[in-house]
């Protein structure tokens, strides 16, 4: 037996060639198919340059076990989890690192109805199995299905839904997919609002797939990434720019004047619209960073309810409290009525109405960010992250106010907080700071936590 490195908290994320190849690739279809005793699993994949070999690998494994595989081809994490749902599948698959680097990929997967698979849930029991790679070939074959155009049909129908199309102005919106796996589902989202007469114009730049990402892995969450969509906005003139990650489940936006806005406002903006849809309806938040989501969730009439970071997690709470949005800081959104799954298509529609119906974007967050500064994302890469985080824990606790070890260490000290926590995909930890009306807090606790870190 051997052991399979790849398996993490909620996925599947590997060093290719050392962590996963296309024999594991097999196995862990294979192990799939027997785990859930599927006859039917939707498969999709990215664009990176190894995503079709192993995608090809896992159909294998599949129909080796009988399994009938539904084939997206090239397609967005979002849409397998749709076409699962839309197709009745047992299961799906999207082949898929996101933004990890270039000699990794990986798979996202989810149960029948699109639920979430973690440990509990069914994770293990692949990896058991697979780790085991004893399996007899089914007596009766299965098949690949091409359902790549029926299933793009369906998901954009019910992606276009999510906006009113008689609210929206005439607005340019500049898209960046970082070459990435968008352009060619965002182009027939677009193709389709045209044809709904929605007044929109797009500006597109590195819009081509192309797996050997020569812009670099697209990944906006990180600084170094934003000056390109930043300077085509202001070049543009755009209204406001978006752009995706690898497989588009998250999405970032920059405002009219090449600014990046902060995943945690694109969240208070969102819940605040939804539950004047829907008045007291649940919102689902991860801990990292809460202040601004609770204030306006609460002012709001709605019930903000906290769960641990990562997908697999907020859509079980999505699902569990039958929230109608569920929003994470790093730009991962979640919907009810999108199979409680998340999106990357979705919210750039409904920016896109807000912008219409209340103005800029820049003016849509500009007094949450005041009102609750924030520090983004920090990442440290350390020798002994367990040493690290026990000596933030000692330096800090006497002063809290509270602690909150949901998800690595939330320490309330008054006026400022912090969230400390590990990657779940990545061999780093981050660091995220808020505090309330007063950005010196957030730059003095950055170094505070840096200090106690080092």
């Amino acid at each position: 037996m051997t052991s399979l490195t790849c398996f993490k908290a909620y996925d599947i994320r590997g060093r290719l060639g050392i962590d996963l190849d296309e024999n594991i690739a097999y196995r862990i279809g294979a192990a799939f198919a027997v785990a859930l005793n599927a006859k039917t699993v939707v498969l999709g994949r990215d664009v990176r340059s190894s995503s079709e070999a192993l995608a090809k690998s896992i159909a294998h494994g599949l129909i080796d076990q009988g399994c009938e595989v539904l084939d997206l081809g090239l397609s967005g994490t979002e849409e397998m989890y749709f076409a699962t749902t839309h197709f009745g599948a047992d299961g799906g698959i999207c082949v898929t690192a996101s933004h990890n680097p270039m000699d990794y990929n990986g798979m996202k997967m989810v149960r029948a109805g699109s639920a979430p698979l973690d440990a509990a849930s069914g994770l293990a029991r692949i990896k058991e199995l697979a780790e085991t790679n004893a399996f007899e070939k089914s007596a009766t074959l299965g098949k690949i299905i091409d359902v790549a155009e029926e299933a793009r049909a369906a998901y954009i129908e019910r992606i276009c839904q999510f906006v009113d199309i008689s609210a929206l102005n005439t607005l340019k919106i500049l898209v960046n997919p970082g070459h990435g796996t968008a352009g060619p589902t965002f182009d027939a989202i677009a193709a389709r609002l045209a044809e709904l007469r929605a007044p929109l114009v797009f500006e597109r730049l590195f819009h081509e797939p192309d797996g050997t990402f020569p812009q670099g892995i697209p990944n906006p969450l990180l600084p170094e990434n934003r000056p390109a969509t930043a300077e085509a906005v202001r070049a543009t003139g755009a209204d406001f720019g978006v752009a995706w990650d690898g497989d588009f489940d998250r999405c970032f936006f920059f405002d009219h004047t090449g600014a990046f806005v902060d995943g945690e406002y694109v969240v208070g903006l969102l819940a605040e619209s939804f539950l004047a849809k829907a008045p007291g309806a649940t919102i689902i938040h991860d801990p990292r960073i809460i202040w601004n989501t609770q204030d306006l969730v609460a002012k709001a009439g709605g019930r903000a309810i906290q769960t641990r970071t990562g997908h697999a997690f907020i859509k079980q709470a999505m699902r569990d409290d039958n929230a109608v949005y569920g929003g994470e800081m790093s730009a991962h959104h979640y919907f009810r009525d999108f199979v409680y799954c998340d999106s990357g298509m979705i919210p750039w529609l409904l920016i896109a109405e807000l912008v219409s119906r209340y103005g800029p974007l820049a003016d849509l967050v500009a007094h949450r960010k005041a009102a609750f500064p924030s520090s983004g994302e920090i990442n440290f890469t350390l020798e002994d992250p367990k040493a690290a985080i026990a000596r933030v824990h000692a330096g800090f606790q006497p002063a809290a106010i509270s602690i909150d070890e949901m998800d690595g260490l939330g320490f309330d000290m008054g006026d400022w907080r912090f969230n400390l926590r590990t990657s779940n995909t990545e061999p780093v930890v981050r660091l995220n700071i808020e505090a309330r009306g007063n950005a010196d807090l957030v730059a003095q606790g950055v170094e505070r936590v840096k200090r106690a870190l080092f």
